[in-house]
């Protein structure tokens, strides 16, 4: 039942995100930037913890549970050193993914074959 859900719940914020690609003028970065922030903004008011509970990896691998990290990430430095925790909590939250994405992005540089496009 959980693949199931991660499922509908991870296939729901990607039809969304389609649907905004089709049927609006934005950019993809303006619809990247807006999952980020609308995942913080969920995670903030409460909602979005509840979405990650029941769908895991459906509702945490997206854009929208990338900004639920940085949320989490900045309340926990806020309640364990302050108000510096909300410049330093979101980095350090979200570090691993960072660090594991810039790492797979050399080796694939290094793997891959780059064609010029003309």
């Amino acid at each position: 039942m959980n693949y199931l859900w991660a499922f509908v719940i991870g296939g729901a914020i990607c039809v969304v995100g389609q649907l905004l690609i089709d049927y609006t003028s934005l950019s993809p970065a303006r619809i990247l930037t807006g999952y980020v922030v609308s995942g913080v903004i969920l995670s903030a008011v409460g909602v979005y913890q509840p979405l990650v509970d029941l769908a895991g990896a459906g509702a945490s691998v997206p854009l929208l549970g990338f900004g639920h990290l940085l949320a989490q990430g900045v309340k926990q430095a806020v309640d364990q050193c302050g108000l510096p925790g909300i410049f330093t909590g979101g980095l350090t939250a979200a570090a691993g993914g960072i660090a594991a994405s810039l790492l797979f992005a050399l080796l694939a540089a290094l793997v891959g074959n780059s064609k010029d496009q003309n």
